[in-house]
């Protein structure tokens, strides 16, 4: 098929039957190139995948990209995702090619979400027209109060990075652009769950937050090694959150969120766990049954099963020789995908919680079960310690919610509960030492 714009051939378009298949792909317009030199920055890493030093998406790749993933959605919602490294390094000019190239190959009914990951510290103005202009949704990253951001994420020449986040933030802010915020927890701040959430809710006055567990193998599967373990079982780096502290670190969040800020504030855990309480959708895929429909391409074209399996191993192909969509759909992906529900140890298959956790992301099942048996996730005793936590509350939300009545409701519940008397979560435990305290 040759394209009217670049008069080359490319792979042609699926047949219209097919062209109904729902996925999601981050974009590396730059490959792992950033501004920025985070200490546990996994994709930094991914730059010897590709030696040539200047990973440039080009427009035409781009067009193509377009192209290919709206001849593949269906005719509804459609996210179109952009990451790094730092997306904002391609400059303006590339997104305003790039949503003339939507303009260009959308069909009628296609609603089109642009979705931004970014370190804010490139936004002005400018970016702030443009991603307000095309209703963008920004995700940036803040590790909390600056004192606790700027202990792993800082510049190339090691100077804090927090004042000029916070600077991105505010242009986002003038510009009434939607963001919300991504916070990795890590052994930095993991022992602050409260100071960092209570940094979000009241002084940045933010609304929806993501936490991510920073976990790095001393060697990874492709070979990377990172600083020193803690200790010789769990073999990861001294930047990552335990266990333990990533168990109690949501623990504590979720109880101050459940006494005041249900329907008001909304974290990306939460939701997920309500939503497998309500037996739907989790709306995350590190809680999903299965995975592979969040893929990764690269700046020259290429695919990946996800963006946490960027090595040669998960390669797919490139979209310059074969359709986007007939890679996604390949059965190298679907064996990735079920992979993630059929290697559950035996431990995982049992668990109460399993409907919930489905044993995270897949990146993280790198211990044994005390059988010997592998695939046991890293952050299972923490998981275990959240879910027995939030099953009584969650349980209460979800019949609400059946009833077509507010989750927030909880919270007068909650309140009005005495605190000698039985805690209202169903625990059996006294109020005042169970959610109530």
């Amino acid at each position: 098929m040759t394209d009217v714009l670049t008069d080359q051939c490319w792979p042609a378009p699926p047949s219209p039957e097919r062209s109904r298949y729902s996925f999601g792909v981050l974009v590396k317009p730059v490959g792992a190139i950033c501004n920025l030199d985070c200490e546990y920055c996994y994709y930094l890493r991914k730059r010897d995948l590709y030696p040539d030093g200047h990973p440039r998406m080009s427009e035409e790749l781009m067009a193509l990209y377009i192209r290919q993933l709206l001849e593949a959605q269906p005719d509804t919602d459609i996210e179109i995702a952009w990451h790094g490294g730092e997306p904002t390094v391609r400059g303006l000019p590339f997104y305003r090619a790039m949503v003339a190239a939507v303009d260009r190959y959308r069909r009628p009914g296609q609603h089109i979400t642009h979705v931004l990951q970014t370190n804010g510290t490139l936004l002005d103005d400018q970016w702030g027209e443009f991603l307000a202009a095309n209703g963008a949704l920004v995700g940036i990253s803040v590790d909390g109060p600056p004192r606790l951001h700027d202990a792993y994420r800082h510049d190339r020449r090691g100077r804090p990075t927090a004042e000029r986040v916070l600077a991105g933030l505010d242009v986002l802010r003038r510009h009434g652009v939607e963001h919300n915020i991504l916070c990795t927890v890590n052994a930095a701040n993991a022992s602050e769950p409260l100071t960092v959430y209570r940094y979000f809710r009241d002084e940045l006055k933010e609304r929806y937050l993501q936490f991510i567990p920073v976990v790095e193998q001393t060697v990874t599967a492709d070979g990377i090694s990172t600083d020193g373990p803690i200790d010789d079982v769990a073999r990861v780096s001294t930047r990552s959150v335990s266990a333990e502290q990533w168990g109690a670190f949501l623990c504590a969040i979720f109880d101050e969120w459940l006494r005041r800020d249900v329907g008001s504030v909304f974290v990306q855990q939460f939701d997920a766990a309500l939503a497998a309480w309500v037996g739907a959708s989790p709306g995350s895929c590190v809680f999903a049954e299965t995975c592979g429909m969040a893929l990764a391409l690269e700046h020259n074209g290429d695919l990946y099963s996800c963006d946490h399996f960027v090595d040669p191993e998960h390669r797919l192909g490139n979209i310059r020789e074969t359709h986007l969509l007939d890679l996604v759909s390949s059965q190298q992906q679907q064996r990735f995908g079920l992979a993630k529900r059929d290697s559950l140890p035996s431990d995982c298959r049992g668990c109460e919680f399993k409907f919930a956790c489905w044993g995270e992301c897949p990146r993280n099942r790198f211990l044994t079960t005390a059988a010997g048996e592998p695939g046991l996730n890293y952050l299972c005793a923490g998981y275990k310690r959240y879910f027995g936590h939030v099953a009584g509350p969650m349980r209460l939300m979800a019949e609400l919610l059946r009833a077509g009545r507010a989750p927030s409701e909880v919270i007068e519940l909650f309140a009005r509960a005495p605190r000698n008397g039985p805690c209202p979560c169903g625990s059996g435990r006294k109020a005042k030492h169970c959610h109530c305290r």
